[in-house]
């Protein structure tokens, strides 16, 4: 027997999951809405409507056609937004660059990406002019300025983005195509050191949406309204900023996007703008917590989704005690990224303060949609019962379907029909996921991946280094720093101050970014290995973290 497919009246019409769909209810319903830039500019959401068409209109005079990829190096701005929907609603690709990455792996991502227009932040030129002759091919540039002074630069500068949207039409009309069409992408690193490109379809964006929005929309713990005010502290190039900006668009809320990050600067922008929902990582929350300009901020009202990293319960706490209503999410960049939430069940708000903590430092709830186990090794189910680890594996309408142009490691991410996603956790008997542990071995600063292997294989070609090892720590500021252990050659001499000053001549070089120096250097007699000769890195994290907590 067959499924009954339906039968559709010749004039019905196919409506494809567009992303220009999430944006037109907005603009007509919320017309008069703000959306604030820093302190350089207030506009309304027909004024983003309008800004949209123009830009896609500019672009379309440059040459951009359906299938071309469009690069934005910005800070979170007004027009990262317009980028977020212009782009791909003009059948574009939008691929969203990590500025953090050091300017070697950014001029990886532009090549493998094969952008034929950049839109660059004034502030990134010296990136681009540093790597320009490497460029394939010759890219066409916009420039994005917060200023009235054009930069001086050898690049050559296609167009302004203002100008270039004073010379569009507002009216563009945005075609229908497959809701399948590649919409962004961007890339994430790993153990490879290779940064991996990860892409979405409009099918996939608008459908992310729609599971986030199921997950968070309503009154109450964890929820947004159209009454609240956004304002991303993760940035817009990673991961679309979690998605959420398509989300409060889609709400018709107040949106705010701060520029570059600055924690008396947020503050500022939370008190002024009466924000009261975000989203970060621990380590920002960390520093908005730590900042002078805390006592004069009202954050009984806020609202924060801290991922990236897990939640340490000292951090909860703290934010508690000033009213934010905290908890977890979790995903990665190959989920697009929202998987699961922490918020609290119903019957849970009656419970102490103590026993909430728990919840909501603990990964969360499936999304609407998302198929999510523990498994062993054999792919089969672990007991829900908080205790029992295994691999957490999914399946969503919305994770990226492998990495682009790399078909082995797309098939390892997918292997037996799930995404495989690395880390190890636990479900308890409310349904909760805690993330326990990593398989992959690299180490995550400040929301910011570091491949060990890579700063391994920089330390040894120092000549005086016989064996490395690089680990992740816990740091009670950054999440995590790498930790080199060293084996001198014999009779040479090596020492701590040589080896950070050999990495940084890498930073120096743009091979890795600064983050990529550990803090610490440890000279050792042998470094721990498996059976089989292996770098035994279970124990070397158990033995020196405790070594040097102990310190």
């Amino acid at each position: 027997m067959s499924e009954a497919i339906i039968d559709r009246a010749p004039s019905a019409h196919y409506y494809p999951l567009l992303i220009k769909n999430l944006l037109g209810n907005a603009v007509r319903q919320f017309p008069a809405q703000e959306i604030v830039y820093s302190d350089f500019k207030r506009q309304t959401y027909r004024d983003l409507g309008e800004r949209v068409g123009r830009l896609a209109s500019g672009l379309t005079g440059l040459g951009v056609k359906p299938g071309d990829t469009v690069a934005v190096m910005d800070w979170d701005s007004h027009r990262y937004l317009e980028c977020f929907f212009a782009i791909p609603m003009m059948g574009a690709v939008l691929h969203t660059v990590n500025i953090r990455l050091s300017p070697e792996q950014i001029l990886y991502t532009i090549n493998h990406a094969e952008d034929d227009v950049i839109l660059v932040n004034a502030e990134f030129l010296p990136i681009l002019e540093a790597i320009r002759d490497r460029i394939e091919p010759v890219k066409q540039l916009v420039l994005l300025n917060d200023t009235d002074q054009t930069p001086a630069t050898p690049l050559n500068i296609a167009a302004e983005y203002e100008a270039l949207l004073a010379g569009g039409d507002p009216g563009y009309l945005f075609p229908d195509f497959s809701e399948d069409a590649r919409a962004t992408t961007f890339y994430t690193t790993g153990t490879t050191g290779l940064p991996k490109g990860v892409y979405f379809s409009h099918r996939q964006l608008v459908l992310h949406t729609f599971g986030a929005l199921a997950a968070v929309m309503g009154t109450g713990q964890g929820h947004i309204s159209r009454d609240d005010v956004y304002l991303p502290i993760t940035p817009m190039f990673h991961v679309h900023a979690w998605g959420v900006p398509y989300v409060a668009t889609v709400l018709g809320v107040k949106q705010i996007y701060p520029g570059r990050y600055a924690p008396d600067h947020l503050l500022r922008l939370i008190q002024r703008e009466k924000v009261t929902f975000s989203h970060c990582v621990p380590t920002i929350l960390q520093m908005l917590l730590a900042c002078p300009t805390i006592n004069e901020t009202d954050l009984t009202h806020w609202k924060v989704i801290i991922g990236g990293a897990a939640l340490p319960r000292a951090l909860a706490k703290q934010a508690r005690d000033r009213g934010v209503d905290i908890f977890t999410g979790y995903g990665m960049s190959e989920t697009c990224p929202l998987l699961t939430l922490a918020q609290l069940k119903p019957h849970m708000l009656d419970w102490d303060e103590e026993r909430q903590l728990d919840i909501r430092c603990k990964t969360g709830l499936p999304l609407p949609l998302v198929e999510l186990r523990v498994v062993d090794e054999e792919m089969n189910d672990l007991p829900h019962d908080g205790k029992t680890p295994g691999e957490v594996v999914v399946r969503a309408p919305w994770l990226t379907q492998g990495y682009l142009k790399d078909p082995r490691n797309s098939e390892a991410l997918w292997r037996g029909g799930y995404l495989h996603t690395g880390d190890i956790g636990v479900i308890d008997e409310e349904g909760y996921l805690k993330i326990t542990d990593r398989l992959k071995d690299v180490i995550k600063t400040g929301g910011e991946w570091l491949s060990s292997l890579e700063l391994e294989d920089l330390i040894l070609k120092h000549p005086a280094v016989a064996e490395a090892a690089v680990i992740g720590i816990p740091d009670p500021k950054w999440g995590e720093r790498p930790l080199a252990l060293v084996v001198a050659k014999r009779e040479q001499a090596v020492d701590e101050a040589a080896i950070r000053a050999w990495l940084q001549s890498f930073v120096d070089q743009g091979v890795i970014s600064r983050w990529g120096v550990p803090d610490r250097v440890l000279l050792v007699e042998a470094i721990p290995k498996t059976s089989v000769g292996k770098l035994n890195k279970k124990v070397m994290r158990e033995q020196y973290a405790q070594m040097l907590q102990a310190q």
